[in-house]
């Protein structure tokens, strides 16, 4: 299995319809894994306490902000999410001259949390994001296998006003501003000549490597990739068929052309195989900071077969128990060493549901069929619900606390169809 993996997409006005932030993304990972979306509300610590991530324990911060993610059911961390002010991150795989082979530290997935639960703005987030890096390094194995897949990361994060591209080579780091149009990433290195901030030893680390002679402009993508972003690949691929559908609907990106171009199986961008999309998230952030923002997660496989269903920060929220899998605590195989001597069932309940209605899908054409329109009819229904808080905001907050769990069940209902 050679994994590919995951695009992200981040549309900004004036590509996008009204004074509105589209962020998107389809996250690719193992087909046999389970990924939940679940909810953690705001949170105060102690001086002192400390926080176990993925493989390692790290210092807790005083406060953590409320966070929805949508990760693999088996990790701390998550492949993409938001939190209460409205900062949304999701992260990718890449691979460079730097080698991914080390000790087990802070996983990507790991710092897309600590970054969403501890940063109020996209740049805030590359601060905590690089802080974290520095102190506490990255690696440990991003599958639940005895087999170790490890990689370096980037990030796409965007918050009410612009958003950041995050790229990162072991400790090094550079970061470009993206104050307008469209952007998406794809496992490749992005940062050419525009970076806005760095690790300040990231051009003598070239240098000392000789990547770079220290006398040409310098371009991070070129330098710190295996070749130069030239080379046409998977990655490569997606990214160009990624970047023409965000061309396409320029000027007029919603969350309904959003969610179209994470459908989109021609240009690879829904994924099949032994690697698949497994999760999906669209966020429409208004950049009227008096708006509400509207995350919508699957919470299952291949999106061509799932509902974006809603999900809006307000107080109170319940916990999202059908999109949340089972817990074994330290009894958990991920947590003893030596690690996945063993896979447990992961499945939450949605999960189980529309793996059912998948199959019904497959080998029953009609009633299928029917299904899948009725999936398509209430997920319209439902961006049409949406828009009403997008527009007008939230006059009754009460009746918003068990929204994703409610659009879950109006999901359910919609398989029962004869």
């Amino acid at each position: 299995m050679r994994p590919s993996s995951c695009d992200t997409f981040v549309a900004l006005p004036p590509s996008t319809e009204g004074q509105r932030i589209i962020f998107g993304k389809n996250s690719d990972r193992p087909c046999d894994e389970v990924q939940e979306v679940v909810y953690f509300p705001a949170t105060d610590y102690g001086a002192g306490e400390k926080v176990e991530c993925t493989y390692i324990e790290i210092e807790q911060v005083a406060h953590t902000y409320a966070v929805v993610l949508s990760r693999p059911a088996w990790l701390w961390g998550a492949e993409m999410g938001a939190n209460e002010h409205q900062v949304c991150i999701g992260n990718e795989a890449v691979w460079g001259r730097q080698s991914t082979d080390g000790e087990e530290a802070l996983l990507g997935m790991d710092l897309v949390r600590l970054g969403l639960e501890r940063a109020d703005t996209a740049e805030k987030a590359v601060t905590v994001i690089t802080e974290l890096l520095e102190k506490y390094s990255q690696g440990g194995s991003c599958m639940e296998d005895e087999c170790s897949f490890t990689y370096h990361n980037s990030f796409l994060i965007s918050d009410r006003k612009e958003a950041w591209l995050l790229e990162t080579s072991g400790k090094y780091w550079a970061a470009e501003r993206v104050e307008g149009g469209y952007r998406n990433i794809s496992n490749q290195y992005g940062i050419t000549t525009k970076i806005d901030k760095e690790h300040p030893e990231m051009r003598a680390y070239a240098q000392s490597k000789g990547w770079w002679d220290g006398k040409t402009e310098f371009n991070f993508a070129t330098v710190y990739s295996f070749m130069t972003t030239a080379r046409i690949e998977a990655s490569g691929s997606r990214y160009c068929e990624g970047k023409k559908l965000l061309e396409k609907s320029n000027g007029h990106i919603t969350a309904e052309a959003m969610m179209d171009i994470l459908r989109d199986k021609d240009s690879g961008i829904n994924m099949e195989g032994m690697f698949m999309t497994t999760g999906s998230m669209v966020s429409v952030i208004p950049t009227d900071p008096d708006l509400p923002g509207v995350h919508y997660f699957t919470a299952t496989p291949d999106p061509e077969r799932s509902v974006f269903k809603p999900f809006i920060f307000v107080k109170n929220l319940h916990p999202l128990k059908e999109t949340s899998s089972p817990s074994y605590g330290p009894d958990d195989p991920v947590k003893k060493k030596p690690r996945f001597q063993s896979k447990p069932d992961r499945k939450h309940e949605l999960f189980v549901k529309h793996e059912l209605v998948a199959a019904i899908i497959q080998s029953h054409k009609d009633r299928g069929k029917k299904i899948t329109e009725g999936m398509r009819q209430l997920e319209k229904e439902m961006i049409k619900e949406m828009e009403e808080h997008l527009l007008h905001g939230v006059e009754s907050p009460d009746f918003l606390v068990n929204l994703f769990s409610s659009s879950v069940q109006r999901e359910l209902s919609v398989y029962s169809q004869k």
